[in-house]
């Protein structure tokens, strides 16, 4: 596989910031990015313009009055079958409507793991892994202490084949939270705390610009791990953890 050069990764650096690349080819991009300051440099003001859009821009959800009387006129329509002309053309308008609302709101989680991506990619592109680098737990624990208005839970995976590299602040949601780093082989793996009233839930796997996220609920904590490990073994990380609450 020959290697990207800039002007390559430049023509990719869209796609890729909106999770439309073959897992290859974000892949290809990642890494380049991640020995190319310009390229990092240009990422990085296309995160900032993203997240400036997301941060500022209101979202509004459809009324439901507005909903319900799409769908009417929408099972209106398909009784009037036999008007070839007037029906279908109304119907494609009411669709595409009901589409556009759709998909032009992203749901709560959506933009939550798009948050996680962005901040556990910042933290490879700045070489921010850590405010307090430590394998202690011990050592890593009592350090968000005054700097978070909760007491995350720290954990010792090096026997398991997961070694703590230590502890930072991040900001998600528009509130501090804690973020551990560890490491698998060669890979990172970022696991964001923060928390949430929310009923325990088991893991839920998704990916996004190339990364996989585990996400679960427990003991009113919400946990984001992130990483470009594959998803058995981020599971693998994410149940461990689970077993330990």
């Amino acid at each position: 596989m020959n290697e990207m050069n800039c002007k390559d990764c430049a023509a990719w650096l869209h796609p890729y910031l909106d999770n439309e690349l073959e897992v290859e080819m974000a892949v290809r991009v990642s890494q380049h990015i991640a020995t190319c300051a310009e390229c990092k440099a240009k990422l990085a003001e296309m995160q900032a313009l993203c997240e400036g859009i997301r941060n500022h821009v209101p979202y509004h959800s459809a009324p439901e009055l507005l909903q319900r009387r799409i769908m009417s006129k929408i099972n209106r329509e398909k009784s009037f079958s036999t008007k070839k002309w007037i029906a279908p053309a109304f119907s494609a308008a009411a669709l595409a409507t009901s589409v556009i609302l759709y998909f032009a709101i992203p749901s709560g989680q959506d933009m939550l793991v798009d948050e996680v991506v962005s901040s556990h990619v910042r933290s490879l592109m700045e070489q921010h892994l850590t405010d307090v680098a430590s394998s202690d737990k011990h050592t890593v624990k009592p350090w968000f202490a005054g700097k978070i208005d909760f007491s995350p839970p720290v954990y010792d995976l090096k026997e398991q084949g997961y070694p703590l590299l230590g502890g930072r602040l991040d900001y998600i949601r528009h509130q501090n939270v804690a973020a551990l780093s560890y490491k698998r082989n060669k890979h990172i793996i970022n696991l964001f705390i923060m928390p949430n009233n929310a009923s325990d839930s088991v893991i839920h796997t998704t990916s996004k610009r190339g990364f996989n996220i585990v996400s679960w609920q427990k003991n009113n904590m919400a946990f984001e791990a992130a990483s470009d490990l594959n998803k058995q073994e981020l599971e693998a990380f994410a149940q461990m953890i689970i077993s330990q609450h």
